[in-house]
């Protein structure tokens, strides 16, 4: 079978692409993966073997000027009346989009021949693309078991598979709690200043302060941060980036990070309690905590609450009883077969 997918701009879509690309490859489908420039080499390098990659020329219409927006949409149906050519050409028999404004040309252009088109949404929170691109698809694929904001009038199928993980965190899924005290703070590959701010200053307001803490921070703060931790005398390790963050995860007892669909689907393939401070601005990822926190795993905390008292006494509470953070451990987990579910899903 001749599948089409179309991935969006970030890391965030491409891996689940990818990794649902090569388990359709591994069965014998013919692939092709759209993506735009920002993750091209990123598709290229991870695509599956003999699979093609096509370009399309597309960014996101949110948060810009009249006239960017206009030039956004401008590149999206340029692309799209691109991909409609193709499709007569090389007629897929299904498109499968993950999401972003670079799928939506495929979508389009699927709709435009009747062909099958399956969209996941990565969030617990429809995003702004995928809410517009809803009216053309058979099928919506979901990471989180509900979704807010999902048009009233769509026909869609809704189908909740998860969202696809690298095979690492597999790996060390449902693996105990090292029971250490072991801390890890991330907020994502960017950092978050918020988390830099609160974390270190409710550590020395602990009354227990026998915890390693791992800090991922962003480049510019990291001296600042060892600095701090060395003069409080506070156990941490603080980078820049984590390269193994499967590992990071597994071997922390408790994790504070931001909302992200990615961050949040690996702390419940892992199974880690975890305080969640969403990013303010980001509806999408307030809902992606609200979902862990409904498990019992943890808490999703406003930033505006997100306080150095509020999170000393927490952590305290929780370092002090090591069978609470064991159940709220055992509470965040769920299975993970998302590669699966999404390809019979696609298939059958």
């Amino acid at each position: 079978m001749r599948i089409f997918i179309a991935t969006g701009g970030t890391g965030g879509h491409v891996y689940p692409a990818l990794a649902v690309a090569t388990e359709l490859a591994s069965r014998g489908h013919k692939i092709t993966i759209s993506c735009d420039g920002r993750v091209d080499k990123m598709v290229r390098d991870g695509k599956p073997e003999k699979s093609k990659v096509v370009h399309v020329w597309a960014s996101g219409v949110g948060a810009k000027s009249r006239l960017s927006q206009i030039y956004a949409l401008f590149k999206i149906g340029v692309s799209a009346f691109a991909l409609i050519l193709r499709f007569a050409i090389f007629r897929p028999a299904r498109v499968v989009a993950f999401g972003g404004y670079a799928s939506v040309p495929a979508v389009f252009a699927a709709h435009i021949w009747h062909i099958p088109t399956f969209l996941h949404e990565q969030n617990a929170a429809i995003g702004r693309a995928n809410k517009f691109a809803m009216r053309w698809v058979k099928t919506l694929m979901t990471s989180f078991p509900t979704v807010d904001g999902m048009p009233k009038k769509s026909t869609a199928n809704v189908v909740y598979t998860g969202l696809p993980v690298r095979r690492d965190f597999i790996q060390y899924a449902g693996s105990k709690l090292p029971g250490g005290s072991h801390l890890l703070v991330t907020g994502g590959s960017l950092g978050a200043q918020i988390l830099d701010d609160v974390v270190p200053d409710a550590i020395t307001k602990m009354k227990n302060k026998k915890i390693f803490v791992t800090h991922q921070t962003r480049p510019e703060n990291v001296e600042k941060l060892q600095h701090f931790y060395a003069e409080h005398k506070i156990h941490a390790n603080v980078l820049s980036f984590v390269h193994d963050m499967a590992g990071a995860i597994a071997d922390s007892d408790l994790v504070i990070s931001r909302g992200g669909a990615s961050t949040v689907i690996e702390l419940e393939t892992i199974g880690r309690p975890a305080i969640i401070v969403p990013l303010g601005i980001n509806p999408d990822q307030a809902a992606n905590a609200a979902s862990f926190a409904r498990l019992g795993g943890g808490f999703a905390v406003e930033q505006s609450k997100f306080t150095s008292k509020w999170l000393s006494s927490t952590l305290d509470e929780l370092f002090d009883n090591p069978s609470r953070l064991k159940k709220m451990a055992e509470k965040s987990r769920v299975e993970n077969h998302a590669v699966k579910l999404i390809s019979d899903t696609v298939t059958k």
